[in-house]
């Protein structure tokens, strides 16, 4: 190793490929890299989501991510406010001594930045530029937050999942909802390029379903038990809400800027209301912690009921499509509720799709000189 201790320090707003490739040349040249993640309460992206996803990409056991709050202004011929910047950077890396654990020297750091000499001399260490015409990787932080799509393929998985525009298709049983996900998935998966990516999460509900009827049919001794002989337990919406997250998330994570669902958290609390009778608030807390930013609700109207063997009845399906639209309307969610024949009910989802794309993504400016 060249050196014994490198830094790396950036705003990672969002992290990028470039970036990645910095703290790896780092990894490559040092016996320990700290990364301090120095972030502004002005920018939009959490700083605890940043360090995490740092943290998540470079696992390499000498590599340490730290994060730092830095509201200094930015004026690089301000001596003072250099000393503001260098003190932030310096209280994060003293994190490592808050555990018990010195400080070593800084002897190297790595920046792609024209003031990369200065910020080193602030260090007493060498500076290591790394790709400052970013030739290897032609990205920034700025060329993300101005256009996700554009630069997709430098971004890692969890910046993907938290950047994916999620859909949700949600609807009473034998309303389309399956037939209309699937089918706007495919529809941007078919403009090819960084949308070839796009994905759909079928619903877990109906998946816990026919392994909860399976498993009581084994219990009991009887292959004729059905649906009507089920009980249900609060906790199993929970369950359902929780997986059926974690498969979107992993869906996002390898997918396009769109991620298509087939039911969500929303809709299962409100199956839980229907099979339980009572509102789900852990059930809704999977709602408000997990995304969406468009529901299609998909109404019964121009779709017979077909009895597969696995639906409540066609009774339900006014109950259902009433509440669902009930609770759309009261939580003032962007949604909009499709009707007649499938051509109709994918070309209103599709012109609903490509307005939220559309509007783009909103990153609250950072600092600046």
């Amino acid at each position: 190793m060249r050196y014994a201790h490198g830094l790396v320090i950036g705003k990672f707003y969002p992290p990028h490929a470039g970036h990645h490739h910095l703290i790896d040349t780092a990894a490559e040249a040092c016996a320990r890299v700290s990364v301090v993640v120095a972030a502004s309460t002005v920018e939009s992206i959490p700083l605890a989501l940043r360090t995490a996803w740092l943290r998540e990409v470079h696992r390499q056991p000498h590599v340490e991510v730290f994060p730092a709050v830095d509201d200094a202004e930015m004026d690089f011929e301000s001596d003072e406010i250099w000393a503001a910047h260098v003190a932030a950077f310096r209280a994060g890396l003293a994190m490592r001594s808050g555990l018990g654990v010195p400080v070593p020297p800084v002897d190297a750091v790595f920046t792609s930045e024209a003031y990369g000499p200065e910020l080193a001399g602030r260090f007493s260490a060498a500076h290591v530029a790394v790709d400052p015409p970013r030739d290897r990787f032609p990205v920034s932080g700025t060329a993300v937050r101005e256009d996700p799509v554009a630069n997709w393929e430098f971004l890692s998985p969890p910046v993907r999942a938290y950047l994916a525009r999620r859909v949700a298709v949600v609807g009473a049983e034998s309303t389309g909802t399956t037939t209309l996900a699937r089918a706007l998935a495919a529809h941007y998966a078919a403009k090819g390029g960084v949308w070839a990516a796009t994905r759909w999460v079928p619903e877990y509900g109906r998946t816990y379903t026919e392994e909860k009827l399976a498993a009581a049919r084994r219990a009991a001794g009887d292959p004729s038990l059905w649906l009507d002989d089920l009980v249900w337990e609060p906790a199993e919406f929970l369950r359902i809400a929780e997986r059926h997250a974690a498969l979107e998330d992993a869906a996002a994570r390898s997918g396009s800027p769109l991620l298509v669902c087939d039911t969500d958290a929303f809709a299962t609390a409100v199956w839980h209301e229907r099979y339980v009778g009572t509102p789900a608030p852990e059930v809704e807390a999977v709602h408000e912690r997990v995304p969406h930013h468009l529901w299609i609700l998909t109404s019964p109207e121009g779709v017979p009921f077909e009895q597969d063997g696995w639906r409540d009845g066609e009774s339900i399906r006014p109950w259902m499509t009433g509440r669902l639209r009930e609770e759309l309307a009261k939580r003032d969610l962007p949604h909009i509720t499709v009707a007649g024949p499938h051509e109709h009910r994918l070309a209103a989802a599709v012109a609903a799709t490509d307005a939220l794309l559309a509007g783009g993504w909103t990153f609250s400016e950072p600092l600046k000189p």
